[in-house]
């Protein structure tokens, strides 16, 4: 999520108001500055009678009969109206909407339960759900609000891109143009709660409990009475098993921490969930938007998009990705965390695709968006248009770990295995301690782009490297990882990352004079393209785990997303193997236990894995 979303954020920033400038001799008083939008707040029936706070934006200036942009949200909305244009709308503001925004069932004045569920009802129920909830929000606002041109258009990023994509399954009338941004689809698959089953730890403990603990956002207080913890890594480690969050301090209060717990594998409890299985033919323009390194919903985004390309003969479904966190988008996008490659990308997003694409659905102007994909491509640093994703022409090319260490795409031969113990009472971190709890720093918007030289050395992690490219390497399509591995346990996580090396003289213009400066250069930087983690009990089925057998080599399967890169002459392809990534996935107890999450602390103990000849990362590369 964006803890509160990058578009909401944006319209509150708006609102504050300036601080008074120091007092001046004979000053003559001046006029308070005209707000840039009139405000109005409603309560909008929903079809069982809860209301839902709602607030509606209407632009000052603009006349005449305007389109709907609407946005739904479990974060809040403004309560006042902005004095200013954010810079996130200008482009879209350019031509005139009327914005609302409007807080979910149970959360912030919103009468109703907040019940943090995507399961839809019953295929012709009208029991209410977020799908009749948007249904119903938009057959409201077109009949209510005045001077509107009955056109709707909804967009939001995280859980509001969510909110906007689901509507989608029962669509309005009303409701002409939907750009879901880095929306989801399926909570134990990939995105928010868990990776392939994974559960994401740290994350999870400081998202879900400001949405179901209290109804106003409040943050877990990890030490109450004191200071925060310095480190989450050290106060994870000590709180052991994943079931004494819950018994220790959630108590109950968080009900997702709760289901997951109860339903640790992949059952009816989530599939039902998998809201894009009601997805029927595209009807309804839709702009997806993703970003490649998005530290919170990576997958989400391309899972709703794939199963709308499977029926749109008007080619109406559109997907724009890029170099971008969770939200970036929605900003210059001039960098992806500590490199800055200086194309505003995020600028050009918002001023080239996303305002013309709800100028033509809503407002009628210009020419209708065109191409299946419009991909800012990192590596090159330059956009570009597919006629179809994935692009055709590229080809499927396996690149091979060795047992020496090296990484090459000829096959090996003869070779064996490398192998390191893994310890959970020391878990590899996945990223610099000490680690911050999760939203105040800008280490946790940039983790999945920060170099990788941390653990590189670790005995717990092998490294695989190339020799230097002699010719640029361009990657487009579905990346993905087969280790041929085994363990000394019965259970056990293999993480694989793979990583663009920068040439040892890539940086020759950052200074380093000053104490500190010298590591800020990227001369070396280990810069990671896809990383991902598959758990053992998995690799047969996900709904019925079963136990390893020990020192028993069997193929890992682990996908690693699609992307568009380009690996440069003269740089190096790195692949890491690790099997802990603490604290954004729990740890392994690495021996089998029906139940991952209430597992005893006798039940953790090391195991030694090999990684063995016939390993593989496959790039779809372009000819």
């Amino acid at each position: 999520m964006y803890r509160r979303n990058a578009f909401v954020l944006a319209v509150l920033a708006a609102t504050a108001l300036t601080a008074p400038a120091p007092a001046r001799q004979a000053a003559a008083p001046q006029a308070a500055a005209a707000a840039a939008f009139t405000f109005q707040e409603v309560m909008i029936p929903m079809r069982d009678g809860t209301k839902l706070q709602t607030v509606i934006l209407r632009p000052v200036g603009k006349t005449g009969k305007l389109p709907i942009i609407l946005q739904r949200t479990p974060y809040g909305v403004p309560s006042g109206a902005p004095k200013t244009v954010p810079a996130s709308m200008k482009y879209l503001m350019d031509d005139g909407y009327i914005l609302v925004f409007q807080n979910m069932r149970g959360r912030y004045k919103s009468e109703g339960v907040f019940a943090m569920s995507m399961a839809l009802s019953p295929a012709g129920s009208n029991a209410p759900d977020e799908a009749s909830d948007a249904y119903d929000t938009i057959d409201w606002l077109v009949k209510n609000v005045r001077d509107n041109n009955g056109r709707v258009g909804m967009t939001g990023g995280s859980y509001p891109g969510y909110a906007a994509a689901v509507a989608l399954a029962r669509p309005h009338p009303a409701l002409k143009a939907v750009s879901p941004q880095a929306a989801w689809n399926d909570w134990w698959m990939n995105d928010d709660l868990h990776r392939y089953g994974a559960f994401r730890l740290s994350y999870l403990t400081d998202w879900t409990y400001g949405l179901q603990n209290n109804k106003d956002g409040k943050d877990f207080d990890y030490n109450p009475g004191g200071p925060p913890p310095v480190d989450m890594y050290d106060w994870l480690l000590k709180l052991g098993p994943v079931e004494n969050l819950d018994r220790l301090h959630f108590k109950g209060s968080v009900p997702m921490l709760t289901q997951i717990i109860e339903h640790p594998d992949y059952d009816d409890h989530w599939k039902r969930q998998v809201w894009t299985e009601r997805l029927g033919r595209t009807t309804v323009p839709t702009l997806h938007v993703v970003g490649f390194w998005d530290q919170e919903d990576p997958l989400g985004g391309w899972k709703i998009y794939e199963r709308m390309e499977k029926d749109d003969p008007k080619g109406l479904s559109m997907i724009v990705a890029g170099p971008w966190n969770h939200g970036s988008w929605k900003s210059a996008g001039d960098n992806l965390g500590y490199v800055n490659f200086g194309k505003p990308s995020g600028t050009e997003f918002m001023r080239d695709i996303e305002a013309p694409f709800f100028a033509y659905w809503l407002h009628g102007k210009g020419t209708q968006p065109r191409g299946e994909a419009k991909v800012f491509q990192s590596g090159s640093w330059q956009w570009k248009n597919y006629a179809k994703w994935p692009p055709a022409g590229t080809q499927a090319t396996s690149l091979y770990l060795h047992a020496d260490g090296s990484l090459s795409f000829a096959a090996p031969t003869g070779e064996g295995c490398r192998e390191y113990v893994s310890d959970p009472a020391n878990p590899v971190p996945y990223r610099e301690r000490p680690i911050s709890v999760t939203y105040p720093s800008q280490e946790w918007r940039w983790w999945e782009a920060a170099d990788q030289r941390f653990v590189d050395g670790r005995p717990d992690v092998l490294t695989y490297v190339s020799a230097p490219l002699d010719k640029d390497l361009t990657v487009s399509g579905a990346i993905s990882a087969t280790l041929q591995a085994s363990t000394s346990g019965t259970d056990s996580d293999m993480v694989v990352k793979l990583i663009d090396v920068l040439p040892d003289d890539y940086d020759t213009t950052t200074k380093v004079s000053a104490l500190g400066d010298y590591p800020k250069t990227l001369n070396g930087y280990q810069l990671p393209i896809a990383m991902e983690v598959r758990r053992g009990r998995w690799l047969e089925s996900f709904s019925a785990p079963k136990p390893l057998v020990p020192n028993k080599v069997v193929a890992w399967n682990v996908p690693l997303r699609d992307h568009d890169h380009v690996f440069r002459k003269g740089h190096r392809i790195m692949v890491q193997v690790q099997s802990s990534w603490f604290p954004v996935i729990d740890r392994n107890p690495q021996s089998f236990v029906p139940n991952i999450y209430k597992a005893k602390p006798g039940d953790f103990v090391k195991a030694t894995q090999r990684v063995c000849a016939g390993s593989m990362i496959t790039l779809p590369v372009a000819g």
